[in-house]
């Protein structure tokens, strides 16, 4: 059958429809669809429309009803509030009552009580105050009794002691005036005695004297200075009285110190030129003279014509001092003394196995020490986060507990604070 003859619905005519027909045709059908498209998406826009409107309608219904209905309900919570508040004012207003007219009638009783005791406490104050009254006159009475009995003892003793002193006076005197003459006797003859022991010890040698003091001298020197050598020079034999070589700190000496003492009324210029000439003889550095007797021009120690002069209570800080020199001026030649030498024992000994095997043994034991302090330092770290971490947990658990109480009987009812100023965390 063929599908492009068109019937004509008014004549039942038969005909095949040409291209322009054709198209024609399909041009008017889409317009008429169109049209009719169109008119019913407006159509359904309108429904969309006045669905919406009536929607919105009644939302707005829906919000009134409920604020009705929350107004409704507010008045409804209004109203039973204030006759909840009524019956407890009035409640409180009947229980307050009772508690006044209770309190008020034990004040009453209470104070016809302290009433009639302190009616009872007067009366007994005022039995208590005759008794004291007859007491005191009692007391009084009694005391002028016993001033007059101890005015007349007093009298009779001072009467008796009088006597007694006065014959213990006429005995003291008597034994004063015989301990006095011994004494006296005694005086002299300790005058006599020591006059004579003066003159004897004025007559003394001279050498003795003398070697009093360079024995105090020599042990001054052993004494101050161990290690030093002190010599000391015999009797008779030509030369100084004492002779000290210096010793540095590793032992080696460093010079020698010659010591002259004297200890007589007047200073001799000669001391200087023959303690001089011994100092050249033993090839000392330093020549020092301990005398009793300064220079008429040196009134304390000093240096004259190359010679050290002091008395004895100055010659240990004399000493100190000249010992450091020589000290110093050994280490400065000893430092100079074969310089290159040593500059090359000391290469040698930098780069040598020992220096480095010393080397390495000292950065064995500081790298050792290092770790073992980092491996501390970890350790205590982490026991201290623990602890940390523990005591977090023991802050929550407190907070939780305070929180609990709180909403019960309120914090002003306990303390529970573990930190102060409500701290709970850690810094």
């Amino acid at each position: 059958m063929n599908t492009n003859i068109i019937t004509c619905p008014n004549c039942n005519t038969q005909f095949e429809p040409t291209a322009a027909l054709e198209q024609s045709i399909k041009e008017s059908m889409r317009k008429e669809f169109n049209g009719r498209w169109e008119e019913e998406v407006k159509k359904r826009e309108e429904q969309y429309k006045q669905r919406e409107i009536l929607l919105l309608q009644q939302k707005q219904e829906a919000e009134k009803v409920a604020h009705n209905r929350t107004l409704e309900l507010q008045r409804d919570f209004e109203l039973q509030r204030k006759k909840i508040e009524e019956d407890a004012h009035r409640q409180a207003a009947v229980t307050t009552q009772a508690d006044f007219e209770h309190k008020l009638k034990l004040l009453e009783e209470t104070n016809k009580a302290n009433a009639d005791k302190l009616k009872e406490a007067r009366d007994r104050e005022m039995d208590f105050l005759k008794k004291m009254e007859a007491l005191q006159a009692r007391e009084a009475e009694l005391e002028v009794a016993t001033q007059r009995k101890l005015m007349e003892e007093r009298t009779r003793l001072s009467e008796q002691i009088r006597k007694e002193e006065d014959e213990k006076s006429k005995v003291r005197d008597a034994d004063h005036q015989m301990r006095l003459k011994e004494l006296e006797k005694q005086l002299d003859d300790q005058r006599k005695l020591a006059e004579e022991m003066r003159r004897k010890a004025e007559q003394g040698s001279m050498q003795l004297q003398g070697e009093v003091q360079e024995l105090a001298l020599e042990a001054l020197l052993k004494h101050t200075f161990p290690f030093d050598i002190i010599s000391e020079v015999g009797k008779g034999v030509k030369g100084a009285d004492c002779i000290q070589t210096v010793r540095n700190n590793y032992g080696q000496e460093c010079g020698k110190i010659i010591y002259e003492s004297k200890r007589t009324k007047d200073f001799s210029p000669e001391w200087i030129e023959k303690l001089k000439a011994d100092s050249r003889m033993l090839g000392a550095d330093v020549a020092v003279i301990v005398t009793q007797a300064m220079p008429k021009d040196m009134p304390n120690f000093g240096q004259k014509d190359g010679v050290w002069i002091c008395n004895f209570t100055e010659a240990k800080a004399l000493i100190h001092v000249l010992r450091d020199l020589v000290v110093q001026v050994h280490s400065a030649h000893t430092s100079h003394d074969n310089k290159g030498d040593k500059m090359a024992l000391l290469y040698n000994y930098l780069i040598s196995a020992e220096f480095a095997g010393q080397w390495d043994a000292i950065r064995e034991a500081f790298m050792s020490m290092k770790m073992s302090l980092i491996k501390e330092r970890d350790q205590m770290e982490r026991i201290w986060k623990s602890r940390e971490k523990q005591l977090e947990k023991v802050l929550l658990s407190a907070t939780h507990i305070r929180g609990s109480i709180d909403g019960i009987a309120g914090m002003e009812s306990i303390d529970l604070n573990l930190l102060p100023e409500d701290r709970y965390t850690l810094d």
